[in-house]
């Protein structure tokens, strides 16, 4: 797979401060790729240096092979986590001219901007002060103005910050159809419900350092650790019977429902031998539920921050 971004080795200090400690990465073309990590890990640093507000102090980014450029602002939208809209101005009369800034002419820009416009169905804001708009309603036209020049490469950092659950749900499915039409993006976030959702790929950054990297499926995979999620009908079996079993094997938690004769186990296999689990706990009962648990993009944070820290 072709990568629309590689940063090699990039380390970026202000003062006696590392803001990035030789960072690697690959974003692949035409996929979603989270930018994870705590506050003041060093992901504004790096979304920094790929826009050019900043330069690294060591290290090379290639922008589809090539050494980045400020050429290449211009393939670039970058949507920030805190708002660049003048309050003063009109809704309209500013989102042309920041499209007229990213090089589109004029007709071109009014063109495309009724277009999102009637898609948001926002039209009536055209004539509005942007002061008069809401958090999230501002956070709209920056999103319509960062991808109305078709870039090829979308960064977002905190993309939903502002936005109630049906308009964050409606930006959601403009970034997948965006990627879907083959524009590559950076997701930056905290927010790992956001990460199962929309990324492909992640990277972790902590403390200026990247601990983690790869495809996310891969990642999850890596991460098992052979718990599995249990559930049997114990048709009566006594409590003292239940108590045997759960001395036989490695329970994290447990719960039994004698209203309904039902007994749910989180177990933890030492091997992957779920042929000898399930012998077992068949006669104690039927198993209605039997389900691996693969840990979320949050587990797989808080345990690799923990790791890292020395706390896991």
């Amino acid at each position: 797979m072709q990568n629309i971004l590689v940063a090699e080795e990039v380390s970026k200090s202000y003062g006696d401060y590392q803001a990035l400690g030789n960072i690697s990465l690959e974003i692949p073309q035409n996929r979603i790729y989270g930018l994870l990590g705590p506050n003041g890990a060093g992901k504004t640093t790096f979304i920094r240096i790929i826009n050019q507000i900043t330069y690294p102090d060591q290290g090379k980014i290639f922008f589809e092979g090539e050494p980045l450029a400020p050429e290449h602002i211009a393939l670039i939208g970058y949507l920030p986590e805190e708002r660049g809209l003048y309050k003063s101005m009109k809704v309209g009369e500013q989102a042309l001219y920041l499209a007229q800034l990213k090089g589109l002419g004029k007709s071109e820009a009014k063109k495309r901007l009724k277009e999102w416009f009637d898609r948001f169905e926002i039209g009536e804001w055209w004539n509005k002060k942007v002061q008069e708009l809401s958090k999230g309603m501002a956070q709209k036209i920056q999103f319509i103005v960062t991808v109305l020049h078709q870039p090829k490469l979308l960064i977002f950092d905190e993309p939903f910050s502002g936005f109630d659950p049906i308009n964050a749900n409606i930006i959601k499915d403009e970034i997948l159809r965006l990627k879907d039409e083959g524009t590559s993006i950076i997701f930056s976030t905290h927010r790992m419900e956001s990460v199962e959702e929309l990324c492909e790929y992640i990277a972790l950054i902590h403390k200026s350092e990247k601990i983690l990297d790869g495809k996310l499926s891969e990642i999850k995979k890596a991460y098992k650790n052979n718990v599995f999620e249990v559930s049997i009908e114990t048709n009566g079996a006594s409590q003292q019977a239940l108590q045997v079993l759960e001395e036989k094997l490695n329970v994290l938690s447990s719960s039994n429902d004698t209203i309904h004769n039902q007994w749910d186990l989180r177990v933890q296999l030492p091997s992957h031998d779920t042929g000898s689990l399930l012998t077992e706990i068949t006669n104690y009962g039927n198993v209605t539920r039997f389900e691996e648990v693969v840990p979320s993009a949050n587990d797989i944070f808080i345990r690799t921050v923990n790791e890292k820290e020395g706390n896991g």
